[in-house]
């Protein structure tokens, strides 16, 4: 049963997606998109800690497995497929090319469940290229140019991410005993390989493109705020969690590597703050979650390099659980965007109380989900540097948070008698509860800790304290915030773009110098001076 459960949960809508041959079944494909996560959902709940699937008899042999961090975050993430498969349905109903809307979708649901339950190496890098298919045609899909830049740069830095990994995925099997193939394998013999610091850069640098880390973060403000609604949920909320799974899966936490976990911690918490000064100057609410997102992300990466510098075992299960409740939130609130903008001004006022809670819940407020799930994360960030900026960083989430509320305002539908489907709205709360409702019921069911303790005076403090400050800066930020500069979607992406433009300008120049230097004359005086300088260079190194 489990063994059928652990396939099913990427096969399934791998099937779904197959049947969308077939223009009949394609175009009927969207009420099913709700259906299709139902597997992996199943399967975090019965088949954590289950034997391992291993299928095949030849050379390579596909394995299938889960432990408690990809089951918590395999859960949660099909939660969240599930609302926005449904939310989609409404959604995409009458609008262009619902079928390869669904097609994309479908793949890239694959993918992304399937990197919690793939515990071989091949079959991980499999999950990740679909997701990188699927998530690249949901980028693309309204065919806007907005869509079509975002769609390219998120497609580009994916693949150049995938190298990564796939370069050290090569080096880590040359590595185990026997050639092994499996993931938990990989992560043992890492501490002693040859070459350990090199492939730890390129585990690190290659999962965290995947996780948004600064710099390497500039897809997820464009690709979000291009996609459609239901696919920005999911791009944000589940699809950056491969990135965190796979350095969860492949950074030793049993042998403490206090260089690479510091590196870590460094980049993610540099992420956390960068995030907030850049997204306090944007207008629209999905680029103002987008950058809430990299944040949290670089958030959960500090916790995760704070663990490995210590050696904390814990750790995998605490930074999971934190980043499982990212999934629940992040996604309710990109599912808002839609809500708010299908009713009228008139109708928010019960929906945007909700939003603000919420909102200030991802700061730590005293008792939603996030302030169970910041108060989990405090072991592995210790009493040092990491925990005084994690606390800032509790600050500005709530800041941040704040300034989408006020922002997403300003996209409520005209008409005054505007009001969400049942479609749309039954989606957001269902997703708005999950948030304030499941990160309880987990830490109560896992070795997370105690309520009591979560409720003592000084944790409660501790939780208030930040989303205090937070409050007051977004009053300010509301008052005053007018004169900040307006940094574009994708902030250092300008840079790229200001390169390409350069190349762009520079190549009839070069044309012109290559046409030059190919005549006989000009590539024989080359040619000499090139021998005379390379003469030189070995009499000078004899002498």
């Amino acid at each position: 049963m489990t063994e059928f459960l652990l396939v099913a949960t990427p096969g399934l809508p791998l099937a779904l997606a197959a049947a969308c041959v077939l223009p009949a079944v394609r175009v009927r494909m969207l009420p099913l998109l709700a259906l299709a996560p139902a597997p992996g959902l199943v399967a975090a709940l019965l088949a954590v800690h289950a034997p391992p699937a291993t299928f095949g008899a030849g050379l390579y042999r596909p394995t299938f497995a889960l432990d408690a961090p990809g089951a918590l975050l395999l859960g949660v993430a099909a939660l969240l497929w599930i609302a926005a498969g449904a939310y989609a349905a409404t959604y995409q109903r009458g609008a262009a090319n619902p079928g390869r809307f669904a097609v994309c979708w479908l793949l890239a649901l694959a993918g992304c469940l399937g990197v919690f339950v793939a515990a071989d190496m091949p079959l991980l890098y499999l999950a990740l290229a679909l997701l990188t298919l699927g998530a690249t045609g949901l980028v693309f899909h309204d065919e806007t140019p907005r869509a079509r830049r975002a769609a390219a740069l998120y497609i580009g830095l994916a693949l150049c991410a995938e190298s990564l990994v796939l370069v050290a995925m090569v080096t880590l099997a040359s590595a185990t005993p026997d050639g092994s193939l499996l993931i938990r394998d990989a992560a043992a013999a890492l501490p002693a390989m040859p070459g350990r610091d090199t492939t730890l850069l390129l585990l690190i640098v290659g999962f965290g493109v995947k996780a948004g880390l600064v710099p390497l973060h500039v897809w997820m403000p464009l690709a979000h705020g291009a996609a459609p609604m239901p696919a920005s949920a999911v791009l944000s909320g589940a699809v950056v969690k491969a990135g965190i799974i796979g350095l969860l899966r492949f950074l030793p936490v049993d042998s403490a590597i206090a260089h690479a976990g510091s590196l870590l911690a460094v980049a993610g918490m540099l992420t956390a703050l960068y995030a907030v000064a850049v997204g306090i100057t944007q207008q629209h609410p999905k680029v103002v979650l987008a950058y809430s997102s990299v944040s949290q992300m670089g958030f959960v990466a500090a916790v995760i390099g704070a663990g490995i510098a210590h050696g904390d075992a814990a750790m995998p299960l605490l930074a999971a659980f934190y980043a499982g409740h990212h999934v629940l939130l992040k996604g309710a609130m990109f599912l808002l965007v839609g809500v708010v903008a299908a009713t009228s001004a008139d109708r928010l006022r019960g929906t945007l109380v909700l939003a603000a809670v919420l909102a200030v819940g991802l700061g730590g407020l005293p008792p939603t989900g996030g302030f169970i799930a910041k108060y989990a994360v405090k072991g592995p960030l210790g009493d040092g540097w990491v925990a005084t900026a994690a606390a800032v960083s509790a600050v500005g989430t709530t800041l941040l948070m704040l300034h989408f509320v006020r922002r997403v305002q300003t996209v409520a539908a005209t008409a005054p008698d505007a009001r969400a489907a049942p479609g749309l709205a039954g989606p957001w709360l269902a997703m708005a509860a999950a948030s304030l409702v499941v990160p309880w019921a987990l830490y109560a069911m896992l070795p997370l800790g105690t309520a009591g303790d979560a409720f003592a005076p000084y944790a409660l403090w501790a939780g208030l304290w930040p989303v205090l400050i937070g409050g007051a800066l977004a009053i300010a930020l509301a008052r005053w915030g007018a004169g900040l500069p307006r940094v574009p979607d994708g902030d250092v992406v300008v840079v790229i773009d200001g390169a390409v433009r350069g190349a762009s300008a520079a190549t009839p120049r070069a044309v012109a110098a290559d046409a030059v230097l190919r005549r006989w004359p000009a590539a024989t005086l080359l040619l000499v001076g090139i021998a005379a300088a390379l003469a030189a260079a070995i009499t000078a190194g004899r002498g």
